[in-house]
């Protein structure tokens, strides 16, 4: 769907390990030196779902298809990034084109990994970064003020809406608060200003707190600082080994479990970035289940059933005439789509329904 994921963080702080472990490819370049990463590394990054793994058990497809989200490791900020130092002004447009930004901060000791700032310190590192995006938006909203206020002198009605939200924006984010807390963001004007400024602090950000193997089982002082400053923020932290979810990249699900179980957690962190982030973004996944394929098909929330459809295919939503939805848990407790129909657990929805996510569905069309 073309909708982002942003890495981004002080150099050195795991970013490019953090993505080799994500992508399941060794394709990003990670080395003990600032700017390892200059152009920005993209990848499509399947998303995991046990509920396709059961669908495909009682189907038995030829394949399974994930939904995926897109990741892209950015090149390390540095102070001064939004005045173009370490080449920001480049690493800043690439986070202008994500939708969230997932920042990696480093929550652990190694004296043989040098910090380009010289200690360990997340939440000055965090204040770092996001002064630079902060910084970054007010140039950015100055020149568009200086754009539309020539416009509304013309009487241009939305430039004159533009200009007063935009002059609202600049005095709030001129105090140091992220554009992400203005209290008009849900305005038509601003939404419209946005859509082409895209604001760097008007997005969602995530905390990846990168530890050392011993900090995963329990959280040391460098993340409990993080946690902290991040419930202040109304922002969530996902802890992660960055250098242990690279090393498991190699594993079956088998040897990940145990790897995961001998450092003390359940769940890898990274699969915890993902799912987070898809939600983050605003989506969710319905399924197809056939022979075929068993296949999730990834759309917003609050989607209708003929916009749904369109995902597969242009033309079934042109020629919508209903959809056949069963839950996905009375898919699995019946066994199937023929089970479910016996137990008048399928239903016929129509253009105005809105799709959940784990609908296991099937369009009916005509074009």
């Amino acid at each position: 769907m073309g909708l982002g994921i942003g890495l981004v963080g002080l150099p050195n702080v795991g970013k490019s390990t953090t993505f080799n472990a994500l992508t399941k490819a060794q394709n990003a370049e990670s080395a003990n030196y600032p700017f390892c990463t200059i152009e920005p590394n993209k990848a499509v990054v399947p998303v995991p779902d046990s509920r396709l793994d059961e669908l495909a058990k009682i189907v038995n497809p030829e394949r399974i298809q994930y939904s995926t989200l897109d990741f892209v490791d950015i090149a390390g900020l540095v102070k001064g990034a939004s005045k173009g130092e370490g080449l920001g002004n480049k690493f800043l447009t690439n986070i202008r084109e994500t939708e969230v930004i997932l920042q990696i901060v480093r929550c652990f000791e190694d004296e043989n990994i040098t910090h380009v700032e010289g200690s360990i310190d997340p939440i000055r590192d965090i204040e770092i970064i996001e002064q630079e995006l902060l910084f970054a938006d007010i140039d950015s909203l100055q020149k568009r003020i200086d754009t539309i206020s020539r416009k509304a002198k013309g009487n241009d009605r939305d430039a004159k809406a533009q200009l007063v939200i935009a002059q609202e924006l600049m005095e709030f984010i001129a105090e140091g608060s992220p554009v992400s807390s203005f209290d008009k963001i849900d305005d038509d004007a601003f939404i419209a200003m946005n859509k082409e400024l895209r604001l760097l602090t008007s997005k969602e950000i995530i905390y990846g707190a990168n530890v050392d193997e011993d900090g995963l089982e329990e959280d040391n002082g460098f993340v409990k600082s993080l946690q902290a400053y991040a419930s202040e923020h109304e922002r969530e932290v996902i802890k992660l080994c960055a250098k242990v979810e690279e090393e498991m990249v190699e594993f079956d699900e088998e040897e990940k479990m145990e790897m995961l179980e001998s450092l003390g957690v359940t769940e890898s962190g990274l699969d915890q970035i993902i799912a987070k982030g898809f939600d983050k973004l605003g989506l969710m996944s319905y399924f197809t289940a056939g022979v075929k394929e068993v296949r999730s098909w990834t759309i917003r929330k609050e989607t209708t059933a003929p916009k749904a459809a369109a995902v597969i295919h242009n033309d079934f939503e042109k020629g919508f005439i209903r959809a056949e939805v069963i839950s996905y848990d009375d898919f699995v407790a019946y066994k199937g789509e023929q089970g479910a129909k016996e137990a008048g657990k399928m239903r016929l929805e129509g253009k105005e329904y809105i799709v959940q996510d784990g609908d296991v569905m099937h369009f009916r069309f005509n074009v």
